[in-house]
C-alpha cells in the first residue's frame, strides 16, 4: 500500500472512532453517574469533560479522540475511556481494533465470490439444516438446497447483490420471512460493523455501504447508531410462506483453513423437522 494509501486508511479509522465514542456518550443516562441533568433537564449524554474527568484523560486528549485527530492512544487510555462509556466487550474489542490493539483481521480481506469446492461440499452434507457460507464483506458464497427451500430468493438473486446485509435491508421477501425482521436486522448490522471496522477503506467496503445508505432508510439510520455486537446463537423463528411459522436455532461455524468464511447453520426443532423435511 502506498503511503497516501496507509494515512487514508488510518483517517478513515480515527473518524470512526471518533463518531462511535461520540455516539456512545451521548447515550448515556447522566442519573447512572450520579450527575445532575444538564442544561433544560437534559438526563441523557455526559459532556466530554465529563468523559475525560471520570477516565483520567484530558479533556484536549480525550476531544482529540472525538475529533478523529492523528494520535496515538495508549491501551491504557483506551481501557479506561471504555469503562467510562460501560462499553459491552464487543464494543470494547471495536474499540481497540481501530486502533491497532487487539487481534483483529487484516485491514483488507482478499474477496470471496464463491465457496471452496469443500465447503459447499460439507454444506451440502447437512442435508436438512439450511446452511450458507458468508465471506468476510457478508456475501453469500454458497448455500445447500435446504436453504434455498428457506429463502428461494438466494438463487436468483444477481451475484452483485448475493450478499445478506444487502438482501436483509432491500429484499421485501426477507423482510416478511423474518419473524423479527427489526431485531434480526439491527443484530446483524452490529455484527457487521464489528468485523468491517477495520476494513472500512477497502473500497469493496466502502461501495456497499454506500449503496445500503442510498437504497434503505432503514439501514441509513442504523448504521449511523453505530451498534456493535457479537455473535450468540439464539433462536430464529420464520414466516415461511407455504410452510408457516418455522423455528429454528443459530449457529455460527468458522472452517480451520478458510477463517476468513462464516458457516450459518440453522437447526430446527422437532415440529419445524417434520414439516420442513417433508416438504424437501
Amino acid at each position: 500500500m502506498s503511503e497516501d494509501g496507509a494515512r487514508d486508511d488510518g483517517r478513515q479509522q480515527r473518524q470512526e472512532l471518533g463518531s462511535f465514542l461520540r455516539r456512545q456518550r451521548e447515550r448515556l443516562d447522566r442519573t447512572a453517574y450520579g450527575l445532575p441533568p444538564a442544561g433544560r433537564g437534559r438526563a441523557v449524554g455526559l459532556r466530554r469533560e465529563e468523559v475525560s474527568y471520570l477516565s483520567g484523560v484530558s479533556v484536549t486528549w480525550y476531544t482529540w479522540l472525538e475529533q478523529g485527530r492523528d494520535i496515538n492512544p495508549s491501551r491504557q487510555v483506551l481501557d479506561a475511556v471504555a469503562t467510562t462509556l460501560r462499553l459491552t466487550d464487543a464494543e470494547h474489542d471495536y474499540v481497540l481494533s481501530l486502533v491497532g490493539l487487539a487481534p483483529r483481521p487484516t485491514t483488507r480481506a482478499d474477496a470471496v465470490d464463491i465457496a471452496p469446492a469443500q465447503v459447499q461440499r460439507f454444506l451440502d452434507a447437512l442435508d436438512e439444516h439450511p446452511a450458507y457460507a458468508l465471506a468476510p464483506d457478508w456475501g453469500i458464497a454458497g448455500w445447500n438446497n435446504a436453504y434455498e427451500r428457506l429463502y428461494p430468493g438466494v438463487a436468483t438473486t444477481a451475484g452483485e447483490n448475493r450478499n445478506l446485509l444487502w438482501l436483509v435491508f432491500t429484499d421485501p421477501s426477507v423482510r416478511s420471512l423474518l419473524d423479527d425482521w427489526d431485531d434480526t436486522s439491527r443484530r446483524f448490522l452490529a455484527e457487521f460493523r464489528a468485523e468491517a471496522g477495520p476494513r472500512l477503506s477497502d473500497p469493496r467496503y466502502r461501495d456497499l455501504i454506500s449503496r445500503l445508505r442510498t437504497a434503505s432508510v432503514d439501514f441509513d439510520t442504523r448504521w449511523n447508531e453505530h451498534g456493535v455486537g457479537g455473535f450468540v446463537s439464539r433462536e430464529r423463528v420464520f414466516r415461511h410462506p407455504e410452510l408457516g411459522r418455522l423455528v429454528f436455532e443459530h449457529h455460527q461455524l468458522r472452517p480451520s483453513d478458510h477463517l476468513d468464511l462464516q458457516l450459518v447453520v440453522y437447526v430446527a426443532d422437532a415440529e419445524t423437522r417434520h414439516r420442513f423435511g417433508a416438504a424437501s
